[in-house]
């Protein structure tokens, strides 16, 4: 027998579909086209190569941005986190980064490096970086003393206390930072795509808006949308079950 668990979020998806048909009928209107149109456009957009072409494009630029992010952070944000003075100096450089606007940054790398592949990766690390800082420096600061002096008095080496005390510990600032970075980095990725570049889904999304084209909007939506759940169920949860098998 189904348990109750394992359906409900197959009826939560069932119901965002009923009220999204109830509305888009209830409106009348192309700007709220039915599930079914929409649908029947990401079904031709498919077949004519259209979505999986900029779909690649963008993730592509999202793998690269998101991962030169992520190993940064966890590097900086280790050693800050570890390092009091160091903390200090830096800290007020976090805030200011914080705080600039992501559209600012797109448009001065795109000012200052020109309208190229580098500049457009560029703009969405710097947008992501500090965030990564901030979560994983947390997480080092949280770090247990006592298990690193434990480690210290078995002679665990540097490469051992890392994998086994400190990254066990680490861990869960680091799904946190890859989670929150996900949703971050693509939404920046289509701003720089919209601004600066000749293809991927912010490019096609900025030709749609022009042509009021709701449908077509939707369905890449839906397609990025559809991608980063596959990532989120086939790669990032079977890590995180694997890494807190440990735990009861």
């Amino acid at each position: 027998m189904i348990s109750l668990r394992k359906i409900i979020p197959g009826l939560s998806l069932l119901a965002l579909l009923s009220v999204w048909q109830a509305l888009a009928a209830y409106m009348d209107s192309n700007n709220l086209p039915t599930p079914l149109i929409v649908g029947s456009v990401f079904w031709q957009g498919c077949l004519n190569g259209q979505i999986p072409f900029h779909l690649g494009v963008t993730l592509l630029r999202l793998v690269a941005s998101f991962s030169i992010a992520m190993l940064l952070g966890c590097a900086i944000g280790i050693a800050l986190g570890c390092n009091k003075k160091l903390d200090a100096f830096f800290d007020n450089w976090l805030v200011i980064f914080l705080n600039i606007p992501a559209l600012v940054t797109v448009i001065l790398c795109y000012v200052w490096f020109g309208l190229t592949e580098v500049a457009a990766i560029l703009a969405v690390v710097i947008n992501k970086l500090p965030n990564v800082i901030v979560t994983i420096r947390e997480g080092a600061r949280a770090l247990d003393q006592d298990l690193l002096e434990m480690a210290r008095c078995y002679r665990f080496g540097k490469r051992k206390t890392l994998i086994h005390v400190v990254w066990s510990q680490l861990y869960p600032y680091v799904m946190g930072a890859t989670r929150s970075g996900l949703a971050l980095v693509w939404k920046i990725i289509l701003v720089v795509e919209l601004l600066g570049r000749s293809n991927g889904m912010g490019y096609q999304l900025h030709l749609f808006f022009q042509l009021f084209d709701v449908a077509s909007i939707l369905a890449y939506t839906i397609a990025f949308v559809a991608i980063i759940q596959l990532l989120e169920l086939m790669v990032l949860k079977p890590l995180d079950n694997k890494a807190q098998r440990w735990r009861r």
